[in-house]
């Protein structure tokens, strides 16, 4: 059974950083890509950034130049380093990959940007 799990949300002031971490347990066959969405009350829920296998990225227009998707493959592990954070970036964060046996998704982790 895949399981992700995620890290390093929390409470920021505008203008600050944080990095999340999504590492992920199991048997993943033929992994596509790995990513970040986000999901603020009342909105549904978006992509963030996106990593393939091949190290190609896309991101989100509302975070380009801010935020960045890297990975570790021998820890089985992405991460999200976000930086000049807004207040507008407050929304649970969630880690996500892609395999030939399905998508799977991390629980969440909240990051709340101050004004």
């Amino acid at each position: 059974q895949v399981q992700l799990v995620e890290s390093g949300g929390g409470l920021v002031q505008a203008g600050g950083s944080l990095r999340l971490s999504c590492a992920a347990s199991g048997i993943i066959s033929r992994l596509y890509a790995m990513g970040w969405y986000r999901q603020a009350p009342g909105k549904q829920r978006e992509l963030v950034a996106r990593i393939t296998i091949r190290g190609i990225t896309n991101y989100a227009e509302s975070v380009k130049g801010r935020f960045t998707i890297s990975r570790d493959n021998a820890k089985n592990t992405h991460y999200l380093q976000m930086n000049n954070l807004k207040p507008e970036d407050t929304a649970v964060y969630y880690c996500n990959t892609e395999a030939a046996q399905g998508n799977y998704w991390g629980q969440g982790t909240q990051v709340t940007v101050s004004s």
